[in-house]
């Protein structure tokens, strides 16, 4: 069972910015913090302790880089980039994933559900640097997990999302994870949540699952509605990062404030992402 070490630092303490901070991105550092959190490392897999969530048309490069003069230790994500995009656009490649070095680090997010096309996504992005690389399993957004079926529809096929993490992992030498819900509509048993993560982690070399404690709900109600109407299931969270000893989760869902963060941590939580919390008040 993960435990909490003896001295765990406090959220509040990551905003502070000094001199010393501003050095985190000479290469040595960059390395040494490479390989803390590379699957390869002898070290064990540690997650972030705080990131801010992928938000569509909000965690662009202008937010991020805000976002890092704030805090250089919080992990911030991209938007979600659909692979077929970059497989599309491979003559304008910076355009979609360009960004600077001053924000790592800094997570890729991938939607799609096209194995073949996550892999060569992957592969394209390479290039370019990013700390991690995610596969988003979790918006409910009818654009995408209607149309496109991917984003949350993809919990209903746990063997395809290992296949798509395998092949990703194939294709870089960063850490894979995972951005996921509880459930969707009435696939909601906390056996069926298991059953996902299971199938993942045993089909690919992902060991951090990112993690909304609210369902999806796929019959036409908004995205914003999907954050509001479904009810938070925390207990989902805590029970997966107990069942699964060797996993590691970040929790996400309905927590919008400092304190929040570190009464998630206190409780045990791996790791904290915050979404639009951070960015209407940064």
């Amino acid at each position: 069972m993960w435990c909490l070490p003896t001295v765990r630092p406090n959220v509040s303490e990551m905003f502070k910015c000094s001199s010393s901070l501003r050095r985190f991105h000479s290469p040595m550092l960059k390395q040494a913090t490479a390989a803390r959190f590379s699957t390869t490392s002898s070290s064990p897999y540690l997650p972030p302790l705080f990131s801010v969530a992928p938000m569509m048309e909000w965690t662009d490069n202008h937010y991020r880089t805000l976002a890092r003069i704030i805090t250089k230790h919080a992990w911030l994500y991209t938007e979600m980039i659909a692979a077929q995009t970059l497989i599309h656009q491979q003559t304008n490649l910076d355009r979609f994933l360009a960004f600077s070095p001053q924000q790592h680090p800094i997570v890729l997010q991938l939607g799609g559900s096209n194995v073949e096309s996550l892999a060569k996504a992957a592969k394209l992005s390479h290039p370019y640097g990013y700390d991690e690389i995610n596969l988003n399993c979790g918006c409910p957004s009818p654009k995408v997990a209607g149309h496109g079926c991917f984003g949350v529809t993809l919990m209903l096929n746990p063997k395809l999302v290992g296949e798509a993490m395998s092949a990703i992992a194939d294709n870089t030498n960063v850490p894979v994870t995972v951005k996921c819900r509880i459930g969707v509509d009435d696939h909601d048993s906390y056996d069926e949540l298991c059953d996902f993560v299971y199938k993942v982690s045993t089909l690919s070399p992902t060991r951090h699952f990112i993690v909304h404690s609210r369902k999806a709900l796929l019959g036409g109600i908004s995205p914003a509605d999907n954050r509001r109407i479904p009810p938070l299931k925390y207990e989902y969270y805590y029970a997966l990062a107990r069942d699964f000893p060797d996993l590691k989760f970040t929790i996400n869902g309905g927590i919008t404030s400092v304190s929040k963060v570190n009464a998630a941590l206190e409780k045990g939580a791996h790791g904290v992402m915050v979404g639009r919390a951070a960015y209407n008040n940064p």
